[in-house]
């Protein structure tokens, strides 16, 4: 079970960094003013969310593998509810991201960088909030 645990949160750091950095791209790709900015942005975007995604379905595998261990026990309590959320939040985040890249590779954005600044944020409460509730279960 440490192994599991071990890749678990090896995967999701790795997760982390890219859904840290892909609404980074994405500010500049907001703000990027000549074709070939855009045109660099929209293939770093693109191998961005395509190296992360095996990254957050293993980090969802292992984690429910880690779940099996005890089912009942740690869907009854409290804390990991709440984690449970905040994880099917960032696969939305995650999703939407997607469906970005594939809005700034036709140039259909219609969002300004001020608005990816803020979207940027997201990610950053629910890993503070995921951490938390795993290592303190203050619930």
């Amino acid at each position: 079970m440490l192994w599991i645990k071990a890749f678990h949160i090896i995967a999701m750091v790795c997760w982390f960094a890219g859904i840290f950095y892909l609404p980074r791209l994405f500010v500049y790709h907001a703000m990027a003013e000549d074709a070939a900015t855009r045109d660099h942005l929209k293939i770093m975007e693109r191998k961005l969310y395509r190296f992360i995604s095996p990254f957050a379905v293993l980090t969802i595998v292992l984690g429910l593998a880690l779940l099996s261990q005890n089912w009942q026990y740690y869907l009854s309590q409290t804390w990991m509810q709440i984690k449970l959320i905040l994880v099917l939040a960032l696969i939305g985040y995650h999703l939407y991201c997607g469906v970005l890249v594939k809005r700034f590779l036709t140039d259909a954005n219609v969002r300004s960088h001020v608005f990816y600044r803020w979207f940027n944020e997201a990610p950053v409460f629910v890993l503070f909030g995921a951490v938390i509730l795993v290592v303190v279960r203050p619930l």
